[in-house]
């Protein structure tokens, strides 16, 4: 029997890790959860730790999964449970382009539609390279045994991999690609 797959998708915003996670649950099947979606509320409130923190650990009680999301405070907790981990690690400009696009854009993984590009929401974006990832690798480096790390550079990369997944599978992809 199979081991029950349990995926992370993560990255800086605007990196491509929604669409990605969107086409990885339409290719398994696995049921998907946006980080956003808990922690975000429709009024552009947030839900209090805890909530999200208990909504979270039923998550990851479940057999099978793909988390689509940051929150480093959770980080830890989710590559314990994890079989697989998806990190995309692309250049700053393809981050600030991808999350200029989407501004105006209905979205699955966000319970509101983004006016603007917030200038504190950019700021985070630039400041990913620094703050972010060096723990997030820090953390995959400690995390790395008994599960798949793949890290892609590219939005290219990441639709590579889902073609030969898909091909694997048997199955033809039939969204667009993350680089168009």
């Amino acid at each position: 029997m199979d081991t029950p797959r349990r995926i992370m998708v993560v990255g800086c915003p605007g990196a491509g890790k929604s669409t990605f996670a969107r086409k990885l649950r339409d290719l398994t099947g696995l049921p998907l959860f946006y980080l956003d979606m808990i922690w975000h509320r429709p009024d552009r409130t947030t839900a209090p730790r805890e909530e999200f923190d208990t909504r979270l650990d039923e998550i990851l009680t479940l057999p099978a999964w793909i988390i689509d999301g940051n929150y480093q405070r959770t980080l830890e907790r989710r590559l314990a449970a994890c079989t697989e981990v998806f990190l995309f690690d692309l250049p700053l400009e393809a981050c600030l382009a991808g999350a200029a696009s989407r501004v105006g854009q209905v979205r699955e993984d966000m319970p509101w539609v983004e006016e603007d590009f917030d200038a504190d929401f950019r700021r985070y974006i630039e400041d990913f390279p620094t703050d972010q990832l060096p723990v997030i690798y820090a953390l995959l480096d400690r995390y790395r045994e008994g599960r798949t790390i793949t890290v892609f550079h590219s939005r290219e990369e990441a639709d590579e991999w889902l073609m030969q997944a898909a091909a694997r599978a048997g199955v033809e992809l039939l969204s667009h690609s993350l680089s168009s």
